[in-house]
């Protein structure tokens, strides 16, 4: 049987724009974080007292953090809607949308007036300006992933998928420097400069992604006529199983980061005001070395396979959610970078790697990014509440209420993988290998 029988129109080395494509996604994806997570950073440094009135310190964090929800309950309707358009019309529309509008919601909040200068108004505008953001993130991710995976060659694909993966630390620690310098400026600078300078970063990332091609994969199936006429319906109704392993595996890295550097940094700084420079300073460096560890994570699936790395990471976070808060509470500084390091920039980051590659491997072409955006923006949702939720419960119980909430999200994390076949394991690996071989024949 020749190569060409097997792979239809397709190589299995891929397409000549693979890394191009998957530069573009990472580019985008780096962007889309930066304009999201700005808002977690400002939320736990600044939002509390800057939105919401000042009569209670801890009231107006938990406010915060609530409206940091709001656009992670949002971000399952724009994995659907996002999805839904992908799987429909082609990746690449999608991808340009979710830009324009993430990034114009984001410039917004930068000129928003404060709550001593329009009263309720102020909150009022940032939840509907956060629910704009949460739509359009929502909407990004599965398209992003998507492009990238089904223009890389068969047996690199872990490694391509990781590239956009890549630009979620690229984008945290993008905003993360960002807000440790606009720390120097002066009054309400501090926050909305980094909100501001977004705009620089949107008009850069479209420019990139308005040059792409559309996925060969999903161009192959809406030219035999195998694409689905309601994505969205078909993948509940076909792959509401591979939905769930999707929100499980994903549950585990949503609260490591959002645990780690949202809460984390406002547990710190509120109990040691001094702090916030090597706290913020130690996420800019635990996301350097996690754009790195992303990377190398998806590249070692395709050697190892998907399963491995992930429960390697699940692992790590069960043991390391006690230790997080015994290293944190010495107010030490090296401490507090070691917690960042290993959380964000070795945990958060094997887990991250290998999403890329092990979600979208859970459904088929005419309802992947359906799917895989679906399951993947529910468990964001969920973890969108691990800020509140962990700081309801150091009110209650004490630091050992946050440590107790993320062990449970990384267990959660590891029986969900537990659950999930090995979709790229030795037999895969030897058939496509075979493939690569034959095409790569004189």
């Amino acid at each position: 049987m020749s190569t060409s029988t097997v792979v239809g129109r397709r190589s299995v080395l891929g397409t000549k724009d693979r890394v191009k494509t998957a530069v573009a996604a990472a580019v985008g994806t780096s962007v889309e974080n930066y304009d999201f997570i700005a808002y977690g950073t400002a939320s736990a440094l600044y939002f509390g007292a800057v939105f919401f009135p000042e009569n209670d310190r801890f009231v107006g964090t938990l406010l915060s953090f609530a409206t940091l929800a709001v656009g992670f309950v949002m971000r399952p309707l724009g994995g659907a809607i996002g999805g839904y358009f992908a799987d429909k019309l082609g990746r690449k529309p999608v991808l340009v949308a979710a830009m324009v509008v993430m990034g114009a919601a984001t410039f917004l909040i930068g000129v928003l007036p404060t709550y001593e200068q329009a009263g309720v108004l102020a909150p009022i505008l940032l939840v509907a300006i956060r629910m704009i953001q949460g739509l359009a993130f929502g909407a990004e991710w599965g398209g992003a992933i998507t492009m990238a995976y089904e223009h890389a060659p068969w047996h690199r694909r872990g490694m391509f998928a990781a590239i956009p993966q890549s630009g979620n630390p690229l984008g945290i620690a993008l905003a993360s420097g960002v807000f440790a310098w606009s720390a120097t400026l002066d009054g309400d600078w501090q926050w909305r400069t980094p909100f501001l300078l977004s705009a620089v970063l949107v008009i850069v990332a479209l420019i990139v992604r308005s040059r792409l091609s559309e996925s060969p994969e999903f161009k192959e199936a809406q030219a035999s006529g195998k694409t689905e006429k309601n994505p969205l319906l078909a993948t509940l109704r076909d792959d509401w199983r591979s939905i769930l392993r999707v929100i499980a595996l994903r549950v585990v890295e949503s609260f490591a980061y959002y645990s780690t550097a949202t809460y984390l940094l406002n547990y710190i700084t509120e109990r040691n005001p001094d702090l916030r420079p090597v706290a913020l300073g130690a996420i800019t460096a635990a996301s350097i070395l996690a754009i790195a560890v992303t990377f190398l994570a998806g590249a070692l699936t395709d050697r190892i396979g998907r399963r491995p790395i992930y429960i390697t990471g699940c692992t790590a976070a069960i043991l390391f959610a006690f230790p997080m808060y015994l290293l944190t509470n010495t107010a030490h500084p090296a401490l507090i970078v070691t917690v960042f390091i290993i959380g964000i920039g070795l945990i958060h980051a094997s887990l991250t790697g290998t999403q890329g590659a092990l979600l979208t491997e859970q459904f088929r072409t005419a309802t992947r990014t359906s799917g895989a955006s679906l399951g993947y923006q529910v468990a964001a949702a969920i973890g969108g509440f691990a800020p509140l939720l962990a700081a309801a419960l150091v009110g209650t119980f004490g630091w050992p209420g946050a440590a107790l909430l993320y062990l449970g999200a990384a267990v959660i994390g590891l029986v969900g993988i537990l659950a999930t076949k090995e979709t790229w394991g030795r037999d895969e690996r030897g058939r496509v290998l075979a493939l690569v071989a034959e095409e790569r024949r004189p």
